[in-house]
């Protein structure tokens, strides 16, 4: 999720009391690049693929995020700002251009969604409340996965990451609201029972993922524009963490995270219809966007989904003109780590 205006924040808080909330790339050359010197920043042009939702008359916007696919090919896709009756959990079909409602319900603002390596479910972030849940493959048999506080605090769950155990690593924005510096990194076990705190002190903690090797996490800092490296052992524990890159967003700032095979960094932002490529020694490589004849009324690209083996890439963008899904060729070929978040 992203930084929301206060409209978006109030919006939230309303989504959680109602009822109590196919396609190629156009490119300016070979692998959807603009003409300039190998490794170069180049830009990537996405396209189209359908649109999904219309702002909500209940909350007065849309939002979509968290794309994962699921084992069957779906795309399951999430609506932070849909109110009760309408789809807040979505499968697309991206081949057909379909769309179907898997879950609804009157309390949840998903901000993310995950399938478990663990147990095959389909993990959500409720960043309202402050809790983690799960649901069936198909959309149903809603459950509690995680709530209360960590270590003495509430959460403000965002974005999530499972390594290969399945234990859950979550970016806890708290401290957003209030303009303060106590985002988290909280490592919660598969089986829910004991959660900690792996970084503390951060400026919202937003989007988060393990690099290729599964040796450390990327997580962005929205309210910083700054993603940092986190290494992690082989039982959740942390030796350090450092600032790797300075992300020069201009009115945008940092939102998800997505990593391919190569190790590529994929940095969504709000504020505008466009993400950035990074490889793991920080150097920029891409910067894929909505092309300008189509952007007018999107002001964020939330999140992508890399096909899983393939590079076919799949990122939600909203904003005032609706929600939309949009296609662009990766740089690299989809894993776990590209896949939702």
């Amino acid at each position: 999720m992203r930084r929301l205006p206060l409209r978006s924040l109030a919006a939230l808080t309303a989504v959680g009391s109602l009822a109590l909330t196919g396609c190629g790339t156009e490119t300016g050359g070979a692998a959807g690049q603009t003409a300039g010197a190998p490794g170069a920043d180049r830009t990537i042009r996405a396209q189209r693929v359908m649109q999904l939702t219309e702002v909500h008359e209940r909350t007065g916007m849309t939002l979509l995020e968290g794309p994962v696919f699921g084992a069957d090919g779906g795309l399951f896709v999430v609506d932070v700002t849909a109110p009760e009756g309408e789809p807040k959990v979505m499968r697309v079909d991206v081949r057909r251009k379909t769309k179907r409602a898997v879950h609804t319900d009157g309390r949840g603002a998903y901000t993310s969604a995950q399938f478990s390596p663990y147990d095959g479910r389909l993990y959500l972030t409720d960043f309202a409340h402050g809790e983690i849940v799960s649901l069936d493959a198909d959309g149903g048999d809603p459950r509690t996965f995680f709530s209360g506080e960590v270590e003495g605090a509430p959460m403000n769950p965002d974005d999530l990451a499972f390594d290969r155990d399945g234990h859950l690593y979550v970016s806890d924005s708290r401290g957003l609201t209030e303009g303060k510096a106590l985002g988290r990194v909280v490592r919660i076990d598969r089986d829910g029972g004991e959660a900690t705190v792996l970084a503390d002190g951060l400026a919202a903690t937003n989007g988060i993922s393990f690099d290729a090797e599964y040796r450390g996490l990327w997580f962005s800092e929205l309210t910083e524009n700054r993603i940092s490296y986190l290494p992690v052992g082989g039982k959740g524990g942390v030796t350090a963490r450092h600032t790797a890159i300075r992300v020069d967003g201009g009115v945008a700032t940092t939102d998800s995270i997505a990593v391919d095979a190569d190790g590529n960094l994929y940095q969504a932002l709000h504020g505008r219809p466009a993400m950035l490529v990074y490889d793991r020694h920080g150097e920029r490589l891409a910067t894929v966007e909505v092309p300008a004849r189509a952007a007018e009324g999107l002001e964020s690209a939330t999140n992508v989904a890399i096909t899983p083996g393939g590079t076919k890439a799949y990122m939600t963008v909203s904003g005032p003109a609706g929600g939309y899904l949009y296609a662009f060729d990766a740089l690299a070929k989809g894993t776990r780590q590209s896949n939702g978040g």
